[in-house]
C-alpha cells in the first residue's frame, strides 16, 4: 500500500502541536510515574518497535513516545497502521508492570482512551475503538521479559493509534474491513469543536497512565462495568476466524469475550481468534 509523503509544512505544524501537548502531559502524569520522559519525533518506523528495541537493550524507564509520521506502524495481527502528519495520532507508552493477572489489559486501556475522548466512543473487543460501527483507532500491547525481574514483572509497550481525519479505506483492504472514521467527523456530528492533535494526545495518554497503576493493583474486574457501557458487540451476531459463530454476550471478569451459540457458551481469549460482527 503506497502512502503519501508528509510535507515539511504539515510535519512542522504537527510537531508544534505535539510539543505543546507534551508539557501538559508530563505535568499531569509525572507525579504518578517518577522518572517519566515524554518524547516527540518527526518520523519513525514504529513507536512500539522503538520502545521494544529499548527494552531489549535494558532501557526500561517509563516513557511516552509520539511520532508525527510512522512508516511501518502495526496494528493487531501485523496489519499496517499508517500515521500521517496532522491527520492521525500515534504514540506508545512503555512501563514496567507486574499485575497479578495480565488478562484484560487492552480492554482497560480501551476504556481509559474512550472515556478521555467522548461518551459516544464504543469499544470493539479486544482492542478497537468505534463510532457508529466505524473504526476510530486501535490498541496494540506487547511485552518484553526483564533480566532479574520479579515474578510476573514485564516491560509493557502500549501502542495507541487514532484517526483525527477520516482516512480513505485502502484499495487492498479485505472485503469485510470496517470503514474508518476520524475524531473530527465525530466532533462535527456532535456539534463540538474539532479536536486538536496535541490536546488529544495529552488527554488520552494521561488517562492511560492513570489507568495502568489501577489495573496493576486490581486487574480487569473493576473495569468490567465501564467496559460493558461501551461494548459495541454485546447482543450482536459475531463470526470468529476459526469458523465459529454466535451472539456476543459481554465480557467475563478476566476480559474474555463470551459468545453464545447453539452449542453453549464459549469464552474467547485474546490471541486465540479474531472476531467480526456478522
Amino acid at each position: 500500500m503506497s502512502t503519501p509523503t508528509p510535507t515539511d509544512a504539515n510535519t512542522a505544524a504537527a510537531l508544534a502541536q505535539l510539543h505543546a501537548g507534551a508539557e501538559s502531559l508530563w505535568q499531569a502524569a509525572a507525579p504518578l510515574w517518577p522518572g517519566l520522559s515524554v518524547e516527540v519525533v518527526p518520523a519513525i518506523d514504529s513507536t512500539n518497535a522503538e520502545l521494544m528495541r529499548r527494552a531489549r537493550a535494558g532501557q526500561t524507564e517509563p516513557v511516552v513516545l509520539a511520532a508525527v509520521h510512522q512508516h511501518a506502524g502495526r496494528g493487531r495481527l501485523g496489519r499496517p497502521w499508517v500515521t500521517l502528519p496532522g491527520a492521525s495520532l500515534a504514540f506508545s507508552i512503555g512501563a514496567v508492570l507486574a499485575p497479578a493477572d495480565w488478562s484484560g489489559l487492552s480492554l482497560a486501556v480501551g476504556v481509559a482512551v474512550a472515556e478521555a475522548l467522548s461518551p459516544a466512543v464504543q469499544l470493539k473487543w479486544p482492542n478497537d475503538l468505534w463510532w457508529n460501527g466505524r473504526k476510530l483507532g486501535g490498541i496494540l500491547i506487547e511485552t518484553a521479559t526483564l533480566d532479574g525481574a520479579a515474578a510476573g514483572q514485564r516491560y509493557a509497550v502500549i501502542g495507541i493509534g487514532l484517526n483525527l481525519a477520516t482516512p480513505a479505506l485502502p484499495a487492498d483492504a479485505p472485503a469485510d474491513a470496517l470503514p474508518p472514521v476520524g475524531l473530527r467527523e465525530l466532533a462535527q456530528a456532535l456539534g463540538q469543536p474539532a479536536p486538536a492533535l496535541g490536546a488529544t494526545w495529552a488527554a488520552v495518554a494521561a488517562a492511560v497512565l492513570r489507568a495502568l497503576p489501577a489495573f496493576e493493583r486490581e486487574g480487569f474486574a473493576p473495569w468490567a462495568a465501564r467496559y460493558a457501557a461501551r461494548d459495541a458487540l454485546r447482543g450482536r451476531g459475531v463470526r470468529l476466524s476459526d469458523g465459529g459463530e454466535g451472539v456476543a454476550d459481554g465480557v467475563a471478569p478476566d476480559g474474555a469475550l463470551r459468545v453464545r451459540s447453539a452449542t453453549g457458551l464459549r469464552h474467547v481469549h485474546q490471541g486465540e481468534v479474531s472476531v467480526r460482527p456478522c
